[in-house]
């Protein structure tokens, strides 16, 4: 019997007797259903959660106007992954948080609301800003729908984030290989080609897709052929770190840096379970190449009850075209 079978098999045996002490008095008696207002004693204090409902991977984190908003995968009417929506929370100082609802909906025609990732629109490249004003986008993955694939969308808020409403001519972007897993992406604004810059997860890898108006989408490249991490890629992520020395101090002249290359995978290799691993090395605008020395791939985290790891915003800086998503 392999471990996952003998985990099963305690499970199977422990659970009766757990669920019977839960439910029973001393005395053996049953106790009473608790009141859904004594409930709110066991929810977490600094860790977001819905109302009510499944939720699992976090989608989006983007600062706008002093407020951070969170964003992430819910179904509010069941306690399994059925109907995806997107849950969204607000916070000042991303301890105290207040929750907003329900952001995103399935689509009848487009399928659920999956992963995904938001930015702000500063300079309205997008050309989908009222009047020309800053707002936020987020960027999602359609699963299902009418042709049972998996797509990227778009939605809009020109409310700092209060209502959302999808994009009229979604999907923006389908798979250019006709892959069913093609999903979870997160987009960022790349100064030096001065473009938006996508990262999604594509079956066994990571792809590139770069926009200038976070619409119309231009495959660059695919990293991971040859990594066998085992399941399928999930929820990746790109982004720059700077270069430090032994001393943990920045290297001359502060200006060296690397990108890192994170992904999810399910499952995987950790002990039969989900995981996260990264990979460093550099990027030029369109195509990420691991350092053949220290590249990777590192382990980053794992295990039962993993879901994904995802990066917040950075907080934008003042003029600046496009936050990080």
């Amino acid at each position: 019997m392999d471990r996952s079978a003998r985990q099963s098999a305690t499970t199977r045996g422990w659970l009766p007797l757990l669920l019977a002490l839960a439910s029973c008095s001393e005395s053996g008696t049953p106790r009473a259903a608790p009141e859904p207002d004594d409930l709110e004693a066991y929810r977490p204090r600094y860790h977001v959660t819905p109302p009510s409902g499944f939720m699992n991977d976090p989608n989006g984190l983007v600062h706008a106007d002093g407020t951070w908003h969170l964003f992430y995968q819910l179904d509010p009417a069941r306690r399994l992954p059925l109907e995806q929506h997107w849950g969204h929370a607000v916070s000042r100082d991303l301890a105290h948080w207040d929750d907003r609802g329900v952001a995103i909906e399935p689509d009848a025609a487009l399928g659920l609301a999956f992963s995904g990732s938001a930015v702000v629109d500063a300079a309205n490249t997008s050309k989908l800003c009222d009047a020309g004003v800053a707002c936020l986008v987020a960027i999602y993955t359609h699963s299902g729908g009418e042709d049972g694939t998996q797509k990227q969308s778009l939605a809009v808020s020109q409310d700092g984030g209060d209502t959302w409403t999808p994009y009229g001519g979604n999907p923006v972007l389908r798979s250019p290989t006709g892959s069913r897993a093609f999903r979870d992406p997160k987009v960022f604004w790349h100064e030096p080609a001065r473009r938006w810059v996508m990262v999604l997860a594509a079956g066994d890898r990571a792809q590139l897709f770069a926009s200038p108006d976070l619409i119309d989408w231009t495959y660059l490249s695919d990293f991971g052929a040859g990594y066998a991490l085992g399941g399928v890629w999930e929820c990746p992520d790109l982004f720059e770190l700077e270069v430090e020395d032994q001393a943990g101090g920045a290297t001359a002249g502060g200006d060296e840096t690397r990108w890192v290359l994170k992904t999810d995978y399910n499952p995987g290799p950790i002990i039969g379970f989900s995981g996260a691993r990264y990979f460093v090395g550099r990027f030029d605008g369109e195509r990420f190449v691991a350092d053949a020395a220290g590249g990777g791939p590192h382990v980053l985290d794992g295990g039962a009850d993993f879901t994904r790891r995802n990066r917040g915003a950075r907080r934008p800086a003042g003029g600046a075209r496009g936050s990080r998503g």
